[in-house]
């Protein structure tokens, strides 16, 4: 039976297993993508997203928190410096779990974790994704452009005429 069963253990005691998750998070920090288990995947994407979300806010207190958590002030910074300000406005899901088949010597279904902002190939090679433009009021727009340009033409090409005027008469 599960009762009160909220996450998976991974047949780890509790030390070895928060170990184990920080260290593939920082992992996961620093390479943006890692290849493992679907089961530590998993585990791995309930641990680190919450992290992530903190990571948004750039405080003393969230940085203390999440240093509890992974214990490698080189991740933290990585993670509050690069990984913060690509998913800055995202509202969630910042990790995906792709799996690749399994393994080759036990025959355990692989997993590759990486974070969603730093995959150009999904992404199609776009930084940011652009916001839908609203149509309404954009004619006007460009048809006062273009009459304002027909306008400035002639006046740049046509030649200057000095007229001379005796103000001694």
């Amino acid at each position: 039976m599960r009762h009160g069963k909220k996450f998976n253990h991974l047949s780890r005691q509790t030390s070895h297993r928060k170990a184990m998750l920080a260290n593939m998070a920082c992992s996961l920090i620093e390479h943006k993508r890692i290849n493992t288990t679907v089961a530590k995947a998993k585990a791995l994407k309930q641990f680190v997203e919450p992290l992530i979300t903190k990571s948004k806010d750039d405080t003393t207190h969230n940085r203390r928190i999440v240093f509890a958590y992974l214990r490698s002030k080189y991740a933290v910074t990585d993670l509050f410096r690069d990984v913060a300000a690509k998913v800055g406005d995202r509202p969630g899901g910042y990790t995906r779990i792709i799996k690749v088949g399994n393994r080759l010597g036990d025959n355990a279904d692989m997993a590759m974790i990486e974070l969603v902002d730093f995959n150009e190939l999904y992404n199609g090679g776009k930084k940011e994704v652009k916001k839908a433009k609203s149509r309404r009021g954009g004619k006007a727009k460009a048809v006062a452009q273009t009459e304002e340009a027909a306008n400035e033409t002639p006046a740049d090409q046509a030649p200057t005429i000095e007229t001379n005027t005796d103000e001694t008469k």
